[in-house]
């Protein structure tokens, strides 16, 4: 096939920008979702080691960025922005729930 007609270029478009606004939605759920997620993450295992969790902030903030960039790059996995969304929100709702019923019941400081 020489010749590309106007509707086949149309349909071509409109798939490219799909999958842009597709790749978008996924990298916005990873980056602000995913930055409470790898927060939650990092507080959770800061608390629970041995010690005060001030002794384990340096290696809590060298980690964080790492864990947080691997969460925005498996967001991009989902198959949709929505499902990124939606798993990624639950996820890191119920990391900071977690970590403030730990802090209500006493067994972190």
């Amino acid at each position: 096939m020489l010749f590309v007609t106007n509707a086949q270029r149309h349909r071509a478009q409109g798939a490219l920008l799909q999958g842009i606004v597709l790749m978008w939605a996924r990298a916005s759920a990873g980056v602000l979702p995913g930055f409470f997620l790898a927060a939650a993450l990092v507080g959770l295992v800061s608390w629970l080691l041995p010690g005060t969790w001030e002794s384990t902030i340096m290696v809590g903030l060298l980690a964080f960025f790492p864990l947080w960039i691997g969460i925005a790059c498996a967001a991009l996995r989902f198959p949709s922005g929505g499902r990124a969304w939606l798993c990624l929100g639950i996820a890191a709702v119920a990391g900071l729930s977690l970590l403030r019923l730990l802090q209500a019941s006493g067994w972190v400081g």
